[in-house]
């Protein structure tokens, strides 16, 4: 399934697919749902938003391998709750895992992320062969 599908001409190369979903399950309860995304394009680079409130920064694993980005976090919550000898527990877990092919345009080394109001939000800078040219006047002789 693609996320993204593109036909533009102002780039060297065709490009089908920017990006391509993938989720990689987990524990299947109501907690694993997939964080809504948000993709722009501009001419120097990509968006990448996550929405995934209720988390801190160190909650997450950001990974690149072999052009994809991978985004997953887990959390485990305990508890107790005593009312004279009966003593009651309770376990919450929660985690997902989102992953996104990314194409050969994006310049990988150079990715940042920042998290921010319960939005996880990339730029993944285009590569410079990737970048709009400037109009060129030919003259004809």
């Amino acid at each position: 399934m693609s996320l993204v599908k593109r036909n533009n001409t102002r780039h060297p190369f065709f490009i089908n697919e920017f990006f391509t979903p993938d989720w990689f399950g987990g524990i299947s309860n109501d907690s694993n749902k997939e964080p809504s995304v948000n993709i722009k394009e501009n001419d120097k680079d990509f968006t990448l938003e996550l929405s995934i409130p209720g988390r801190t920064k160190e909650d997450f694993k950001i990974e690149v391998d072999n052009d994809v980005l991978t985004v997953s976090a887990e959390s485990k919550l305990e508890a107790n709750e005593e009312k004279g000898s009966y003593t009651r527990k309770e376990f919450s877990y929660a985690s997902f895992k989102r992953a996104f092919t990314l194409s050969e345009m994006i310049e990988l080394n150079k990715i940042d992320a920042e998290y921010k109001d319960g939005i996880l939000k990339f730029t993944l800078p285009k590569k410079e062969e990737a970048l709009p040219k400037p109009k060129r006047v030919i003259d004809i002789a």
